[in-house]
């Protein structure tokens, strides 16, 4: 243990000497360029006031308030590493032949593909990852992909190995357990902190260390750059951080005190905790890691893979998620409040993500490893100063920290939560936010992502991949959304939006057609069957087709199963209506679509680059 704790602080010194060495030799020339933060939040499913849940998330809330926030995004895939390395690399699963945690790493199984970290830190940018941004392992060739993707070597707690295996939640007996619901005595875990809180303190300090807050005065628009003392002017290169929050995953460990937040009797069942009718067996996930929990009275090895959740845990895990949520929203407000107060929040573009959904007792679903839009659905919003900030009141702060516990301390649950900034200041916002911000109810995805952000810098905006794009270093299998953004602030563009994309796609692995031990997260050795499946604003449909694991050909045209869910009847996707007769034609129109893929949904442009339409509205009417 002693030699454990000397090697994670011998770490910690080597990683933050190199920090300040980087940051000591990039500064040499001034440069006007927005810099990034993009956060990431893993297995983070749209439970914000802002997305109209009843979360206590006032940092995250403030922050969608004066932004543009998508309510209809979804991840390629419902698992991390995937995810990751597909809105990443802005490529879907199938092109970076990443379907698991540890199998490959993309560079040599699928191609040399650039990163978005690394498009950025390839025009000039100084690039950091802090916790999790990508997957740890071989996905990420065990080094979260530096020196390509990161300017100095990512930033890992060193709390991650010793929470992640040792029992820390404390019984009702006064001994020490592992449990899936655990909130803790921050003052007690191990170095006295947890993993996302010190990825908080990293990224406090790396903004701090990249701070103009000294040398700069307020002007007009952005801050001006003053000369230092020996007449030279004072460096600024723009920053990409990323910064990977672990919560709300599996196991929730989080401080005590958020608990508090939600009395048990304040919870409320999922709106449909029941398994959905007609859902082919290898639709199924039966939820292993929740099983594994100490406090969860349930089988690990799943002799009963359908077993349901008993209602009272149904209800403490939702708590407990939601608790976790919380507490991550106060480290987003803790970074946030940092990159205002180091002058830094004015020109600096802000994207918040979760890496995919997480199901929480709906369809009798636990985690996340399937295909429902309640596993893909995800969080995205995108803060660009100037832009997305322009209805919000002029304050003298843009992101106070908020304090979650306002209304607890006061009893007044009808009171609003207030800010409390380092000024000693206060103002007022709604949880859900009483300024609004930006919304689109466009279908949009992960994977466009890269090419928004690249846009909104002025980077080279990566170009549509070629149908063979493994020797193709740059490009995207998405599509920027530039124009849906300055359609829905009002703002003057080359293009106009007149029609968006037609679907989001999504799928996942399987190694048999019935749920086993290892339905949920199959190594590609094991993958047997792929669940590819479309969303429209009108159905989602699936189709599970066989997949080999050695030449990854798929057998479109003869499915062994499909879904097929028709929002207009049933707007939680409760009832597979795929085999009824009434719907044969539905399913053959959607089933040709699915096989033309998603090049097929996305928007085009016309010839004279004054409007974005697409093909015809090839979704059923």
């Amino acid at each position: 243990m002693q030699k454990n704790y000397v090697f994670a602080m011998a770490t910690f010194f080597v990683w933050t000497f190199l920090l300040l060495l980087a940051t000591a030799v990039i500064f040499i020339n001034g440069d006007s360029r927005p810099n990034v933060l993009f956060l990431i939040i893993d297995d983070f499913r749209p439970a914000l006031g802002s997305y109209g849940e009843q979360v206590i998330t006032p940092n995250m809330d403030q922050l969608a308030a004066q932004s543009i926030r998508f309510t209809d995004a979804h991840a390629q895939q419902a698992l991390c590493a995937p995810s990751r390395i597909s809105f990443l690399t802005s490529r879907r699963p199938d092109s970076t032949r990443l379907w698991d945690f540890m199998s490959s790493y993309w560079r040599d199984a699928a191609g040399n593909f650039t990163t978005l970290p690394q498009h950025f830190k390839e025009n000039g940018y100084y690039t950091v990852s802090l916790g999790k941004v990508f997957h740890r392992g071989r996905c990420s060739n065990f080094t979260d992909d530096y020196p390509l993707s990161w300017s100095i070597p990512a930033f890992r707690p060193t709390t991650k190995r010793e929470t992640k295996k040792n029992k820390l939640c404390p019984g009702p007996d006064g001994n020490l357990y592992s449990y899936t619901m655990c909130p803790v005595n921050v003052t007690k875990m191990p170095k006295g902190t947890l993993p996302d809180i010190e990825i908080t303190e990293s990224a406090i300090s790396v903004l701090r260390s990249l701070s103009r807050t000294k040398r700069k005065v307020k002007g007009k628009g952005r801050h001006k750059v003053m000369p230092s003392t020996d007449g030279h002017p004072t460096p600024h290169t723009p920053f990409f951080i990323a910064v990977g929050y672990h919560k709300p995953h599996l196991p929730f460990r989080y401080p005590e005190k958020y608990k508090d937040l939600y009395p048990i009797e304040t919870i409320e069942m999922a709106k449909n905790p029941y398994f959905t009718t007609n859902l082919p067996p290898v639709a199924w996930e039966h939820w292993k890691d929740v099983r594994k929990g100490e406090d969860i009275p349930l089988s690990a090895q799943g002799v009963d893979y359908y077993q349901p959740m008993p209602d009272k845990y149904h209800l403490l895990m939702r708590q407990a998620y939601f608790a976790a949520t919380s507490y991550i929203d106060h480290e987003v407000g803790r970074v946030l409040s940092t990159l205002e107060e180091e002058g830094l929040a004015g020109d600096t573009i802000i994207v918040l993500l979760g890496d995919h959904g997480w199901q929480l007792g709906e369809h009798q679903e636990w985690s996340k490893y399937s295909n429902f839009v309640s596993a893909t659905r995800v969080p995205l919003i995108f803060h660009v100063p100037g832009l997305t900030d322009k209805t919000q009141r002029h304050h003298h702060h843009k992101f106070p920290l908020m304090d979650p516990f306002y209304r607890t301390r006061t009893n007044r649950p009808d009171l609003e939560t207030p800010s409390v900034n380092y000024s000693g200041e206060s103002r007022y916002t709604s949880s859900t936010g009483r300024y609004p911000g930006f919304v689109s109810n466009s279908l949009v995805e992960l994977v466009d992502v890269f090419p928004t952000v690249a846009e909104l810098a002025s980077l080279p905006v990566p170009p549509l991949c070629p149908v063979d794009a493994s020797g193709v270093a740059l490009c995207t299998e998405g599509v920027s959304l530039v124009p849906l953004i300055h359609h829905i602030t009002d703002t003057p563009s080359k293009v106009k939006v007149t029609n968006w994309k037609n679907a989001t796609f999504s799928q996942y692995p399987r190694p048999s057609l019935f749920p086993s031990h290892k339905t949920n997260t199959p190594s590609q050795d094991r993958i047997a069957y792929m669940g590819y499946s479309m969303r429209t604003k009108k159905y989602r449909y699936t189709e599970w087709l066989s997949f080999n694991n050695s030449n990854f050909n798929v057998s479109w045209g003869d499915p062994l199963a499909r879904e097929l869910y028709i929002y207009s009847q049933d707007p939680l996707e409760d009832v597979n209506v795929a085999d009824m007769s009434e719907n044969v034609q539905i399913v053959r129109e959607l089933s040709y679509q699915l096989g033309l893929n998603w090049r097929h949904a996305l928007p085009v442009f016309n010839e004279d680059t004054t409007t974005v339409s697409t093909p015809t509205e090839w979704y059923v009417k």
